[in-house]
């Protein structure tokens, strides 16, 4: 993956569906999202067809719209999971996940299955459970968590055969290994799951019977022939008949294995010179535990003859297990001079499964520098090559976050002298010796004291009884007290006992909770409790904002007050880090706050109101903001009532359009949200506006997809004014995308709508984009009258920004014709009325289109200074797909001038900007525009990669004038070459057939 080094990602299906980025839970989406994610992730790197999608996401009876919806789903997806477009590829027909851009529990758990054989049919039988155990270890539940389609369903009844497979094949492994009696509690539970599945009760017999309890072996026999003629009128299986029987006499076949023999024995790998320390820092901040420091200190010094010193902490999530061990750990690193090392057995991380006895050991091994090839691959050999390296040291391990004492024992050295500290959320009570402490809460002195290092000690020591009931309020968490203290440090104007007041006026909801059970989650409803009525309507409500970020402007239009009011409530809710602040004016939920957020629906329903006073809101800003940035652009009706909610100052187009971008996501997150809640109107009219910024911004394939979402939801109304409009834009979309076929229907699609409605305007605009087509194709005389219709209609319109956009279409096809006077008196004319229009979007592009008729004209200067001006009117936010052209051309046209290279080269810079843009007729003309400038300066070799690279793309697409072009330069770059005269036939061929004379060619 591109940004493998950036963050790990994760998907889990064996169970409720889960993606992880860094330790981060992503919220996937809805239902419709998750069983489309489930089902790509089933077959990693297998391409699946929308149909099949489209089976799996419905029940039965799916939309007519189901196709585009799969489309959304997957574009969402994208969008959601970083790294998403590399993650959801589109290949051909359908979707597949590249297996190599992320982990898959369920890729895993196949991995495992297929080396536990192979270690079994090696003979390494304890290995080969080991690895069935993490398998197992990876199943949660059921696939998606038992919901989902008939595929789904079919997949998970699949799933869960291999499931009980595994478990059969590591029950069969132990049971060769002797571990007869450690399976009965396992097999009886099992057998209780699954009482018909024969298999399972006659390992369970067989367990029994090599525990000396014949007896109940044979009872488990008549219990099943019981149930098997009560359930299903039928006899046990002659496999189970014939064990019975064995049982019965006592067959010597069924007796389990001799024991093993002695191991040989593991030499010992001598620790390196310099003692290796992997503990983590200390924490600067640390305060109080001064009674529990001094116990694990006073324990280590006393030491253990018998074996190592076992230190085991536990206590509730967020109460400073760790922060305690490491600083016990940096105390007492000068008492054992061999190393001190730390491991994170990650028994309670979201998102990760427990590191494994396997994993760990050999983590530990080459952490005291036995190198790899001497590490054993079964667990046992292992831990005895582990507790021989410790022997006769003195070494501080640091076993953190341990999910149970199983995780442990294999990882304890055996020899006097060294120090094990564990953490854990539990009493790990199976840890034989070991020393238990355990945390809860602060008493009142640290509590104190950490008010104080937090807050400083003036404002402390000026409302002493205040801060004494501030971490009363806090039940003297650090966690809690960290966020209180938090609240004060960033509002310097509150007082203690103001805060102390707040938290006061609901402690009673506070009884709802004990010490015991406290974690992330209920510190978060400690703070949530502590808010009043008016706070905790905006905290559930503002979570149905569908984006990552939220101003008080969105704000209010969802709580139905103004702005003010909603950052004053924003502001609340940053108090209690309920929300963050990431920049100012910008308020966003950390995903398991929103997700808390959220589960308060569960007794309240959500409140509709307040997404369509969202959704209005959204409409009337990006109306206004498109009247600021599109000047010329032209109203329609939208059926919706202007929104009444505050509207932020949008008084000049840079505010516009930096509002735009800052909140491109939740609107697009926006459009969603209507389509799912039904609001079919506002999806098209929203489209609509946001399309525009789409488009200027080359963000091209969201551009296509929220396009043809807009088309779904007119046609959903019947509306044909909507639908018109929504099929224009999804033209331009496919145009731009090189989707030729798809959008020259769209094309003719809106054109036959317009005329139907008599709407000029929608045909006009039609006509317009039939035009590029027809010229994409290469037919340059239709290409021409549609032109010449659009044209005559926006002048008769007067709608003189399309009218610009199409002049720039008609100079491009003069261009390509050879013609370029008409290509320069038309790129005139669209730079001239973007320019009375005020509005620059637009200009650059013209000035580029009339760039390339002064240079088919050979005035070089005249292109240079149009180039120049192009380029600062772009900047550097510009459309990179247009600002690459015309770096290209502006490259090309310095070369002719004789001007040196710029640092960086302007060439360099445009193909890195298109291998990252999404629009591949863009990029062939970029590419041949480049090529032919490395011809001219010598290097053939780039020039014919770069031609070869255009003519498969323009040829893909059915661009015949770049595929010629691309064809001239591959034979130019290739000179004497018997290919070369092979290439110019078939680009002759095709000029010719496009009508462009010889003489009237680029060069």
């Amino acid at each position: 993956m591109s940004t493998a080094e950036e963050f790990r990602l994760r998907f889990n299906i064996l169970g409720p569906i889960e993606g992880w980025s860094n330790g981060e839970r992503l919220r996937l989406g809805g239902v419709i999202q998750e069983r489309v994610l489930a089902t790509l992730l089933l077959e990693p790197g297998k391409v699946l067809p929308v149909s099949r999608l489209v089976e799996a996401a419905w029940d039965e009876d799916p939309p007519t719209t189901a196709s585009h919806q799969v489309r959304k789903a997957v574009a969402d997806l994208r969008r959601r999971i970083p790294g998403g477009a590399e993650v959801l590829v589109t290949d051909g027909p359908g979707y597949r996940v590249d297996e190599e851009q992320c982990e898959i529990d369920v890729a895993e758990f196949g991995l495992l299955i297929r080396n536990a054989k192979l270690a079994a049919s090696d003979g390494r039988a304890a290995e080969a459970a080991e690895m069935l155990r993490s398998a197992l270890e990876l199943w949660r539940g059921p696939v998606l968590g038992g919901g989902g389609g008939p595929v789904i369903e079919r997949a998970s009844t699949s799933f869960e055969e291999r499931r009980m497979t595994a478990a059969e094949q590591r029950i069969d492994l132990r049971l060769a290994l002797g571990d007869a009696a450690e399976l009965v509690v396992e097999l009886r539970e099992l057998a209780e799951r699954h009482p018909l599945r024969e298999s399972l009760r006659g390992q369970l017999m067989l367990a029994l019977y090599r525990s000396g309890r014949q007896a109940e072996a044979l009872d488990e026999y008549g219990k099943v022939r019981e149930l098997l003629a009560d359930e299903l009128g039928i006899d046990p299986g002659p496999h189970l008949t014939k064990l019975y029987e064995g049982i019965l006499r006592e067959s010597p076949e069924l007796a389990g294995p001799e024991p093993a023999p002695a191991a040989a024995p593991v030499m010992a790998v001598a620790l390196p010179a310099e003692p290796p320390s992997t503990l983590p820092y200390d924490l600067a901040d640390f305060t109080g535990r001064d009674q529990e420091l001094a116990e694990i200190l006073d324990g280590a010094k006393r030491g253990s003859e018998q074996g190592p010193l076992v230190v085991a902490i536990d206590g509730m999530g967020g109460c400073g297990k760790t922060s305690l061990a490491v600083r016990a750990a940096h105390r007492l690193a000068p008492d054992y001079p061999d190393g001190q090392l730390h491991l994170d057995l990650r028994g309670h991380t979201p998102g990760d499964q427990p590191v494994t006895a396997g994993i760990a050991l050999d983590t530990l091994l080459r952490a005291v520098g036995v190198p790899g090839q001497l590490i054993p691959d079964d667990v046992p050999a292992r831990t005895a090559l582990w507790r021989s390296t410790l022997l006769g040291k003195r070494m501080l391990i640091l076993f953190d976050n341990a999910a149970d004492a199983a995780a442990i024992h294999p990882l304890l050295p055996l020899s006097p002298g060294s120090l094990v500290m564990v953490t854990s959320r539990a009493r790990l009570v199976d840890l034989d010796g070991a020393q238990w402490i355990s945390i809860g809460e602060m008493s009142p002195e640290d509590s104190a004291m950490l008010v104080a290092e937090t807050l400083g000690d003036r404002r402390v020591a000026a409302e002493p009884e205040a801060a004494a009931e501030l971490a009363r309020l806090c039940g003297h968490l650090p966690l809690a007290l960290r966020i209180a203290t938090a609240r004060l440090r960033n509002r310097p104007r509150w007082t203690l006992q103001y805060l102390a007041e707040r938290l006061r006026d609901e402690t009673r909801r506070l009884d709802e909770l004990s010490s015991g059970a406290r974690s992330v989650s209920a510190t978060l409803r400690l703070s949530y409790q502590a808010l009043d009525e008016e706070c905790r309507h905006a905290f559930s409500t503002l979570s149905l904002h569908p984006g990552n970020e939220i101003d008080a402007h969105a704000a209010g239009a969802l709580l139905g007050v103004p702005a003010r009011d909603a950052e004053d409530l924003l502001e609340m809710l940053l108090d209690v880090h309920l929300v963050q602040q990431p920049e100012i004016g910008l308020y966003t939920f950390h995903d398991l706050v929103r997700s808390f957020a959220q589960s308060l629906f569960a007794e309240a329903p959500e409140d509709t109101d307040a997404v369509e006073r969202l959704l209005g809101y959204y409409l009337t800003t990006t109306e206004v903001a498109c009247d600021l940035l599109y000047s010329g652009r032209r109203r329609r009706s939208t059926g919706i009532d202007p929104s009444t909610s505050e509207l932020p100052a949008l008084d000049t187009p840079q505010r516009a359009r930096a509002w735009f971008r800052r909140e491109q996501g939740s609107l697009l997150a926006a459009v969603t949200l209507a389509e799912r809640r039904g609001h079919d109107r506002y999806v098209v009219c929203l489209a609509r506006n946001l399309v525009f910024q789409l488009n200027d911004l080359g963000l091209l394939e969201e551009f296509g997809e929220l396009s043809r979402v807009a088309v779904a939801a007119a046609d959903r109304l019947q509306d044909l004014s909507l639908l018109g409009v929504s099929l224009s834009n999804l033209g331009v979309a496919c145009w731009k995308l090189g989707r030729l076929a798809e959008g020259l229907e769209a094309a003719r699609r809106g054109r036959d709508v317009a005329i139907e409605l008599g709407d000029l305007y929608t045909q006009a605009h039609s006509e317009s984009i039939l035009g590029q087509f027809n010229s994409l194709l290469g037919d340059f005389p239709a290409a021409l009258e549609h032109m010449e219709t659009a044209i005559a209609h926006e002048r008769d319109l007067d709608m003189p920004r399309a009218e610009a956009e199409s002049l720039t279409i008609l100079s491009t096809l003069y261009e390509q014709w050879g013609r370029y006077e008409e290509a320069r008196e038309a790129a005139r004319r669209s730079a001239d009325l973007s320019r009375r229009l005020g509005q620059h979007e637009g200009l650059p592009g013209a000035m580029t289109d009339l760039a390339f008729a002064h240079v088919g004209l050979g005035a070089h200067e005249e292109a240079d200074r149009c180039l120049t001006e192009a380029r600062a009117l772009y900047g550097d936010t510009g459309n990179e797909a247009n600002l690459a052209l015309t770096l290209a051309l502006s490259a090309d046209v310095e070369h002719r001038l004789g001007k040196p290279v710029r640092d960086p080269d302007q060439a360099e810079r445009a193909l890195d900007m298109m291998r990252k843009n999404s629009s591949p007729l863009r990029r062939a003309k970029v590419e041949n525009v480049v090529g032919r400038l490395r011809r001219r300066q010598g290097d053939t070799a780039a020039a014919l990669e770069l031609h070869r690279h255009a003519h498969e793309l323009a040829a893909s697409l059915g661009y015949r004038v770049e595929q010629a072009y691309a064809l001239t330069g591959m034979a130019d770059a290739l000179g004497d070459d018997p290919a070369a005269a092979r290439y110019r036939e078939k680009a002759e061929q095709i000029f010719t057939e496009l009508g462009v004379p010889a003489e009237h060619r680029r060069r």
